[in-house]
């Protein structure tokens, strides 16, 4: 695996409905390539994961979507479920957050359903991306081309479709943060 040398990564997602194992399996992978992953949400405290519609863990919120500077990190990931992208696609400074990483060289990670959050970026014009199907109309509205692909990378930007892409996703984007 390749070596971050202590890139920080920005995982944002709302304070609750983000999937679980799309948070924290390209969290793991992060850190196991020696990145710092850093956890931002709109609101102060924790975030509540879901197993689907299922609650399940709780994590930590390192910083604010008012309080985070995107110059402080090195990319940005956008963890999916359905409720997540959602509510951060409605968060005027989670949606300034993303817009900045778009417009820079840095690396943007999107899986399932985070590509909303992009939509409302404005930046998916001319884009090839892939996510989970029922986005399709939103991202083709956005300007953006939508493909269904197991991982699709465009420029800074890798994006993956479900839970089961995750190994791919992972590990496109440990080799975008390390090239």
């Amino acid at each position: 695996m390749k070596s971050l040398n202590g890139a920080k990564v920005a995982f944002m997602v709302a304070n609750e409905g983000v999937e679980e194992v799309e948070l924290t399996k390209p969290w793991e992978k992060v850190k196991q390539a020696g990145g710092q992953p850093f956890l931002i949400a709109p609101q102060e405290g924790e975030t509540q994961a879901f197993n689907h519609l299922d609650k399940s863990k709780t994590f930590k919120v390192d910083y604010t979507t008012s309080n985070a500077n995107p110059e402080d990190f090195d990319a940005l990931v956008l963890p999916g479920g359905v409720a997540n992208p959602d509510q951060l696609r409605t968060d005027p400074k989670a949606v300034a957050f993303a817009k900045s990483f778009m417009a820079s060289s840095k690396p943007v990670a999107a899986i399932c359903h985070g590509p909303w959050t992009l939509v409302e970026t404005g930046e998916l014009k001319g884009k090839t991306i892939t996510s989970w199907p029922s986005l399709k109309t939103d991202i083709e509205n956005a300007g953006g081309h939508w493909v269904d692909e197991q991982v699709h990378l465009d420029g800074n930007l890798v994006t993956s479709r479900k839970p089961d892409d995750l190994e791919a996703f992972s590990e496109a984007l440990i080799e975008k943060l390390s090239a």
